[in-house]
């Protein structure tokens, strides 16, 4: 098998790991005296409710709403699914988020609270908290996006403004909640992942005032006061860890990066080949980190240390990129065509960086492949890799030498894969 195929073969493997089918089932709970409410909201929401509904008693209610993006809504029959925008909130989400706050507070003690969050949560279940708009959180997300802040930062400011996340949905429940949670941030904690609407939230005000000021976030006038008046005591804080409300409240975590690297590595050594995970919660400028991996590829091709070749070193997590250009592209690309520029056509290196949902960024890729030919390929289409790179715009530029990887919606989401295989 050739090393392309072997790297895109990997990431089959790794997101088979992470299928719903196969990982919300061991974890549904005992249904109970009552009804169940699924809710939830995610790009694997669609995928979560059909599991949730092929694994449910016949004979046990079960109903629900589950917010998913565009293009990723899958048949179900009892659980309805609501597709709605993503990066950026859209009317649609607002308005099936407040029918799953309203709904959930209609539930007793003797029934159950069955939330589904994955990655992309927090943008799709967006309910503005009272005095603020759609057009506020609107701004505010598009800001987020661009500024370079990680996601947990990015949730730190959202569960601040909102009327459902950071807790607020399952304060709002007078049932039990499970939460089963599908990861997309570095680290698997619940308040980060779909910014948290069933975990409790150890950040404040203070702190998403703290992110706005430090990443120049252009945030609305009225989000600003919204802000500083809950830093001031004049808006409730988000639940915290230690209420007593948690007492009911199970948050399980069934799918993470970790999972799919050793799915990956299990590919990797089925074919013979030595495999190194880096880590699962690799994060920092998409450009800087392609240079430290494009070391650590040098470093074993030259004096096979500190593992001999062949070997396929992986990585997850979730990188990030300051927007100054004006091109189109996503994390794992702009990864790449930095990793390409540093490798500089070095010979038996070959690397793939995906979105494990099958989005990088907001464009139709998971990402794209590299080899040793890929600058040598560009300059022959007539595309410099550098000016491309500065102008955030790789997805062109991988386009042009058609070594885009797209894979359509996977119905899933936890966070990127990296692998880089040195022959």
């Amino acid at each position: 098998m050739k090393s392309r195929e072997l790297l895109v073969q990997s990431f089959h493997a790794a997101l088979a790991a992470c299928d719903s089918a196969k990982v919300v089932p061991p974890h549904l709970p005992t249904p109970p005296k009552g009804r169940t409410l699924v809710v939830g909201a995610g790009k694997a929401g669609g995928s979560m409710a059909r599991a949730v509904e092929d694994n449910w008693p016949a004979e046990a209610a079960l109903s629900g709403f589950v917010i998913t993006r565009y293009q990723h809504k899958v048949d179900t029959r009892r659980i309805t699914v609501i597709e709605a925008g993503h990066p950026v909130p859209d009317e649609a989400g607002g308005k099936a988020a407040r029918q799953i706050l309203d709904e959930v507070k209609t539930l007793g003690p003797d029934d159950l609270l069955l939330c589904l969050m994955s990655g992309g949560g927090s943008a799709l279940m967006t309910l503005p908290a009272p005095g603020l708009t759609a057009d506020d959180m609107k701004a505010v997300n598009k800001s987020l996006l661009r500024c370079g802040a990680n996601i947990q930062e990015m949730n730190v400011v959202r569960k601040h403004l909102s009327a459902s996340q950071g807790g607020r949905l399952a304060a709002a429940c007078k049932a039990p909640v499970v939460a089963l949670i599908i990861s997309d941030v570095t680290g698997d904690d619940p308040t980060h992942i779909g910014s948290g609407p069933c975990a409790p939230d150890p950040s404040t005000y203070e702190d998403a005032l703290s992110i706005i000021a430090r990443y120049e976030v252009e945030a609305p006038k009225s989000v600003i006061a919204h802000l500083e008046s809950g830093r001031a005591g004049k808006i409730e804080e988000t639940p915290k860890p230690g209420d007593p409300l948690f007492a009911r409240v199970e948050n399980k975590v069934i799918a993470t990066s970790q999972n799919v690297l050793r799915a990956a590595e299990a590919f990797f050594q089925s074919q013979g080949i030595i495999t190194a995970i880096l880590g699962d919660s690799i994060t920092g400028e998409s450009r800087e980190v392609a240079k430290v991996m494009g070391g650590i590829a040098r470093q074993v091709q030259a004096h096979g240390h500190p593992w001999p070749c062949p070997v396929a070193i992986l990585s997850g997590g979730e990188t990030t990129v300051t927007v100054r250009g004006q091109g189109r592209g996503g994390r794992n690309v702009e990864f790449l065509l930095s990793l390409a520029i540093d490798l500089n056509g070095a010979t038996g290196i070959y690397a793939l960086a995906a979105d494990t949902d099958g989005i990088d960024g907001s464009e139709d890729n998971a990402g794209a492949v590299l080899g040793p030919d890929t600058l040598a390929r560009g300059r022959k289409a007539g595309m410099k890799a550098l000016a491309y790179l500065e102008n955030n715009d790789a997805y062109t530029f991988f386009k042009g030498i058609d070594d885009l990887l797209i894979t359509g919606p996977t119905l899933t989401n936890v966070n990127d894969y990296r692998a880089i295989l040195i022959e």
